[in-house]
């Protein structure tokens, strides 16, 4: 008939293949990834029967993520399976077949059965031996290395079951147990060997809901040497929210691990490690903050221990470190450790380890630190980005961590900071968003007291800082030779001896080496001179200044408790017009110069005549008028050019030109004033002789002199009179 000519379809397959395929699996509820690469399958047999068997191979890379946890990365696996194939009843047994994840053998028995609305699963697994090279086996290789020549004693045994329906909501129920009693292995070529190893553990779902997944580890302890760890386990509700509970005992020397199991090299693991340690936590609070759902107790050592890494230019060698696990908090009790020339010792409280270690959040806490001696070149790092034009050579950089936020209550002896020794250093620093904040932070510096308010971030590729700072009685040369800054702030300041009040604001960018890039820095500067000499040799500006005028000698000049102020921006200083004397000489000083060296300032000396030279000199004795000796006249000196290479042009000329046509003057007058009075006063006198009718002899002098006086003034006024007419 026709419907029997229908069923008389049949399918026949000599061969397929699948080559180098790739599959991916995505549940973002589950938060399942499992993701297979180089995928290699291929098969044969007829399948136009009814009842018929399908020899398969299958090759992959198959990685797991679960909830962000990598279960397997890139692992082999291998199955070389004989399905038999019941077309009638949509049912596909395994037959005769092998499987290995990695090199860790396994043998399956059961079926899989297609129905319209679902699926049913049957599916029993083991090892085919007990031997523990089957542990090392499952480990991924890059990890296990080469395990063809590792010596084993004991057994390591995996076996479990799938059994149920597969459908939207369901999974099969299934058990994996695995177990290992008195093992050991030993590579061949590492000294020491990991013995007495003890696992129980057992991964379960009995309900067929996914969510109902626990992986309970009962027993996993191993020893090396006299050192035993010991450790236990349950993990549950694996999909939803992941709760962890957990116990860990124990001592372990860490350089040990390194010679018993092929470890990379680079992690230079070095410390003896004790703990006592339970935690009992959920993912859910975990990420949401709600810390008061967890619960860790118990105590961590770590002694001896060596930590190296991309962010320190040193290796840390802690020496002890002891850690007191709290329901709220975590107590440091203790810890001590060294990088470079640094040490430092400190105790405090960790408010969020957890997060840290969990959620990717920063450490945040409270701690107390000293330090004998504190480098700040030993936290330099190289920067790929910046690389030196002549040398080729990488620059470094300090990196504020990101995931630092604390407040550190410190004190140094010595802090040695660029070419500066900073000795009996206190204060706060709050670290927070790759930003450090000084806070009240003093230390005795050139011989006075340096006090520091501000901060510097690193978060951005440019390194900035803005800073309040407070100088008490620094030692000015000390102070501006060490200092590139103060360097910069004044051309002067060597050739000063004494001591140095100022308050300086500060902002700008800093140098991979923490120094200010002068060319970006800004702010202003109130500063108090209590000198009590001067040098000019230490100051070319100086130096010239004295050679040129000889009415000045700036050994001699005192600046004590001359107040100034100063003004910095765009590569600039600018000076604040400054007034001070030299003995009974004024002197104004106004200008500014730039950080890269150049000077633009004025001095204007309003000089007394006494102090002008030979030519002055020789004048006011000619004139006979000690009045004049106390008339000014202002000598101006620009002083341009280089710091190191200054010229100084005066009009010291012009004023002593400009000075003697004063003097000359202010004679003239005076005489004129001097004839005035005369001629009065012999006025006056005739006047009352006359009156008295006294005749006058013709030989007086006196009489004698008036009238000429008196005619050559009367003379001076005809002449006038005449000129005036013309």
């Amino acid at each position: 008939t026709e419907n029997n000519k229908q069923n008389d379809f049949s399918f026949s397959v000599d061969a397929y293949e699948i080559i180098d395929s790739k599959f991916y699996f995505s549940d973002k509820k589950s938060k399942i990834n499992l993701k297979i690469a180089d995928f290699n399958h291929s098969g044969s047999g007829d399948l136009s029967l009814e009842n018929s068997e399908l020899k398969t191979e299958t090759k992959a890379l198959v990685s797991l993520e679960l909830d962000s946890v990598n279960y397997l990365k890139e692992n082999k696996i291998m199955l070389n399976a004989l399905i038999g194939i019941d077309l009638k009843n949509n049912k596909y047994s395994f037959l005769k077949n092998e499987a290995f994840i990695n090199q860790l053998p396994l043998i399956f028995d059961g079926f899989v059965k297609l129905n319209e609305e679902n699926q049913e699963v049957a599916i029993s697994f083991k090892t085919p031996s007990s031997d523990f090279k089957n542990f090392l086996a499952v480990i991924p290789e890059v990890y296990s290395k080469n395990i063809e020549n590792v010596k084993t004693e004991g057994n390591f045994e995996i076996e479990g079951m799938f059994e149920g329906i597969v459908d939207d909501t369901h999974i099969p129920a299934f058990t994996v147990n695995i177990h290992s009693e008195n093992a050991m292995f030993k590579y061949p070529d590492l000294p020491k060997t990991v013995e007495d190893i003890q696992i129980a553990s057992k991964i379960v779902n009995e309900t067929g809901l996914v969510n109902d997944t626990y992986v309970d580890i009962q027993k996993l302890s191993f020893r090396i040497d006299e050192d035993r760890f010991n450790t236990n386990a349950r993990i549950s509700e694996l999909v939803e929210n992941p709760k962890v509970s957990a116990h860990m005992d124990g001592r372990i020397n860490l350089e040990k691990i390194s010679q018993a199991y092929p470890i990379d090299e680079t992690l230079n693991l070095k410390g003896m490690l004790e703990a006592d340690i339970t935690t009992a936590f959920d993912i859910n609070s975990l990420e949401n903050k709600r810390y008061e759902n967890t619960k860790t107790e118990g105590l961590l050592k770590l002694t001896g221990f060596e930590y190296t890494s991309e962010e320190l230019s040193n290796p840390v060698s802690i020496a002890r470190t002891e850690i007191v696990f709290n329901p709220a908090t975590v107590s440091l009790n203790e810890f001590e450790a060294k990088t470079g020339q640094t040490d430092f010792k400190g105790k405090g409280t960790i408010d969020n380890l957890l997060g840290f270690l969990f959620n990717k959040e920063d450490i945040e806490g409270n701690f107390t630190v000293h330090s004998d001696t504190f480098a700040v070149s030993d936290f330099m790092v190289a920067d790929d980005d910046t690389a030196s034009e002549n040398t080729g050579e990488q620059a470094e950089q300090i990196k504020i961590p990101s995931f630092l936020n604390a407040t550190l209550n410190a004190d140094a002896d010595t802090v040695l900071y660029d070419n500066l020794t900073l000795k009996n250093v206190k204060g706060t620093l709050v670290v927070k968003d790759e930003k450090a904040s000084l806070i009240g932070v003093t230390s005795d510096l050139f011989k006075g007291k340096l006090t520091l308010n501000g901060n510097v971030s690193t978060k951005d590729p440019q390194t900035v800082f803005d800073m309040d700072v407070a100088m008490d009685a620094f030692d000015i040369a000390q102070s501006f030779t060490g200092l590139d800054l103060f360097k910069a702030l004044s051309p002067i300041a060597k050739a000063l001896q004494g001591k140095l009040n100022s308050s300086l604001n500060i902002s700008g960018n800093l140098n991979n080496d923490f120094t200010p890039d002068l060319n970006s820095v800004s702010g202003n500067m109130l500063a108090e001179l209590l000198t009590s000499a001067i040098n000019p040799k230490e100051s070319r500006v100086l130096g010239l200044l004295d050679s040129n005028l000889s009415f000045i000698d700036l050994n001699k000049l005192n600046l004590e408790q001359l107040k100034t102020s100063l003004k910095f921006e765009n590569g600039s200083v600018v000076l604040k017009p400054l007034k001070f004397n030299y003995k009974d000489i004024g002197i104004d000083l106004s200008g500014n110069h730039t950080f890269n060296k150049s000077l633009d300032y004025k001095a204007i000396f309003n000089v007394p005549a006494k102090y002008m030279g030979k030519e002055v000199s020789s004048l006011l004795t000619s004139l006979n008028d000690e009045g004049a000796r106390d008339v000014t006249v202002p000598v101006t000196a620009s002083i341009t050019g280089a710091i190191g290479s200054p010229s100084i042009n005066t009009d010291l000329k012009q004023a002593v030109s400009n000075l003697s046509n004063q003097l000359i003057q202010r004679q003239k007058d005076k005489l004129v004033d001097k004839g005035n009075d005369k001629v009065k006063g012999l006025i006056g006198n005739l006047l009352d002789k006359n009156q008295k009718k006294d005749s006058t002899s013709a030989d007086d002098p006196i009489k004698e002199g008036a009238g000429k006086l008196i005619n050559n003034l009367f003379k001076k006024k005809k002449k006038k009179k005449d000129s005036v007419k013309q």
